[in-house]
């Protein structure tokens, strides 16, 4: 921090993907009320970061060109704001970018959103949660309706694209909610969905490009939909007479299709999930990591030299879990 300057990949408009990200250096911005200034050891890509790239949230996202983008980080807090009560100089945190800012040395984060990281819980564990983790964990546990404890009944869980980001938790909480898992992935990843706990694995690539029917005939009480492209259709066949769909990834058209669902009255729901960065959720979540009842695939690192490589990677769209950039 001596120049009062750092290293950091940012872009100035709206397209362009891998190749309009520039490598600039910037000011390291300061912690405001109630918010904490992190050095950064590692920081993972989402989806939804080169999809707000592409306009996905326009005009509301991003806030103001140029924009440094990226919400999931680890690190050090070097700096606290007025108010903060939570941390000191000096703790090992993970955290959920408001307004991006992951890809740089430094980043501010708000305190209600940032979580103690325990010595058991490495940086790119850390980083490899947020909005992956939060997105499995409100999809089973708020939209639903399981126990992660294992207490309630079981039930028939399919995980589409169980390999990605979200995919990889989904099967690992469901499994601690004591459901039966059947999973979707490509056929080089179908052993490594099995070592998260997956009772059924099934590759994703068939004739008609949709593989959703359990080997062992069950239907589906929930499905929790990582994956792009499946009609409902291929859902509804496969579900039981109260089954839900929790798309995680909801584009306009699948808000449209939920609410006309819910205009006919179905039982069949098909419900998009917007995911919220709560506070207890993630630090729920740190804690299973930490008691290694949840372990983070982490697909590939990358220097934030080479962040462009990495965000062409989640674009391609076949990582095996979390795609990192490290400082």
């Amino acid at each position: 921090m001596a120049n009062n300057l750092m290293r950091a990949v940012q872009y100035s408009k709206y397209g362009g993907g891998a190749d309009d990200l520039k490598h600039v250096e910037v000011l390291i911005p300061s912690a405001k009320k109630d918010e904490v200034l992190i050095k950064l050891e590692a920081a993972s890509i989402n989806p939804i970061d080169w999809k707000i790239q592409e306009g996905v949230a326009r005009p509301f996202l991003p806030r103001k060109f140029p924009h440094i983008p990226g919400t999931d980080v680890a690190g050090e807090i070097v700096q606290v704001g007025s108010g903060v009560q939570s941390f000191k100089v000096g703790d090992k945190v993970v955290a959920v970018l408001g307004n991006g800012g992951a890809l740089a040395e430094y980043a501010v984060a708000k305190e209600g959103s940032t979580v103690p990281r325990p010595p058991e819980v490495s940086a790119p564990e850390a980083a490899a949660l947020p909005i992956a983790g939060l997105a499995a964990h409100q999809s089973l546990t708020q939209l639903a309706g399981l126990k992660l404890d294992g207490t309630g009944p079981q039930v028939n869980v399919l995980v589409t694209a169980a390999s990605g980001g979200v995919g990889q938790y989904a099967v690992q909480l469901a499994k601690l909610a004591n459901a039966h898992v059947t999973a979707t992935c490509g056929a080089r990843n179908m052993d490594l969905v099995r070592s998260l706990g997956a009772d059924e694995v099934l590759d994703y690539k068939t004739p008609d490009g949709v593989a959703l029917r359990s080997p062992s005939g069950r239907k589906y009480d929930v499905i929790i939909h990582c994956a792009h492209n499946i009609p409902w259709s291929a859902f509804e066949a496969n579900l039981t007479s109260k089954g839900k769909v929790v798309n995680t990834t909801p584009g306009f058209c699948t808000v449209m299709s939920a609410a006309a669902k819910t205009i006919k009255c179905s039982k069949k729901q098909l419900i998009p999930l917007f995911t919220s960065p709560k506070k207890e959720n993630l630090d729920f979540l740190v804690n299973l990591v930490k008691a290694r009842k949840l372990k983070p695939i982490i697909d590939s690192k990358h220097p934030l030299s080479k962040a462009e490589v990495a965000w062409a990677k989640s674009i391609d769209g076949h990582a095996t879990g979390k795609i990192l950039v490290e400082p």
